[in-house]
């Protein structure tokens, strides 16, 4: 089974072409933006490299969010068109619980994982898992003044990860508990993603076609009276 992955949700690029059970190809880059002139290329140099076209791909596996709306439609577009053209599934999942699976075991054996993803606001996205990757709570955005009170029947000690760990780790601090701050990986990764989709997907599954997972709504309003003239 092939499959290609796809992130753009949050500061960085990745793409990882997983073929029965081994990753084979892979490309990441930060970068807070340029991922529209930056996936095209970098999928076409992962698939080259394995020299795999997309017509024999099995899935299509992608991240939806929590994430930057102008990230996650990158993503999800080009997934999704890939995907049509080459008449196979997409599948996707959150930017969360694919950064939680890319943690390490060895660093995590107790506690609760807690994901901290930067949103550009004030606020920040965060999951919390607990031991074996089973969800805690669901992804909200939340303001980091309140964190210790959102956790506050959730058992500790807190392993924080994401690349807004920085922010969540000093807002537990402030709430008196002794966080333990997990340097990698910062963003989601496309062979996690990858391996990921591969135990979430069976061949002969029927899905539909991935959504955007948005925590809050856009900055962006319409305009008042549809944005038609005054008299």
């Amino acid at each position: 089974m092939r499959i290609l992955a796809i992130d753009t949700a949050t500061s960085s690029c990745s793409v990882a072409l997983w073929w029965d059970g081994t990753v084979v190809s892979a490309r990441k880059e930060k970068m807070s933006r340029g991922q529209a002139e930056a996936l095209v290329p970098m999928i076409h140099n992962v698939l080259e490299e394995a020299r795999v076209m997309a017509k024999d791909l099995d899935l299509l596996a992608v991240t939806v969010g929590p994430g930057a709306f102008t990230g996650l439609r990158i993503g999800l577009a080009t997934a999704r068109g890939i995907a049509l053209a080459a008449h196979i599934p997409c599948l996707g999942l959150t930017t969360t619980e694919v950064i939680a699976h890319g943690v390490k075991a060895s660093v995590w054996q107790q506690g609760t994982l807690l994901v901290a993803l930067d949103s550009k606001r004030k606020d920040i996205y965060v999951q919390a898992f607990q031991i074996g990757l089973e969800p805690i709570k669901e992804a909200c955005a939340i303001d980091p003044a309140i964190l210790g009170e959102w956790l506050l029947s959730v058992p500790g000690p807190f392993y924080v990860v994401g690349d807004a760990r920085l922010q969540a780790t000093s807002a537990l601090v402030e709430a008196g508990h002794e966080p333990i701050v997990i340097e990698s990986p910062e963003y989601p990764d496309g062979s996690v993603l990858a391996e990921l989709a591969s135990q979430r997907w069976t061949r002969g599954d029927i899905l539909k076609a991935p959504l955007p997972l948005y925590l809050r709504p856009p900055d962006a309003k319409l305009p008042k009276d549809g944005g038609r003239l005054r008299s």
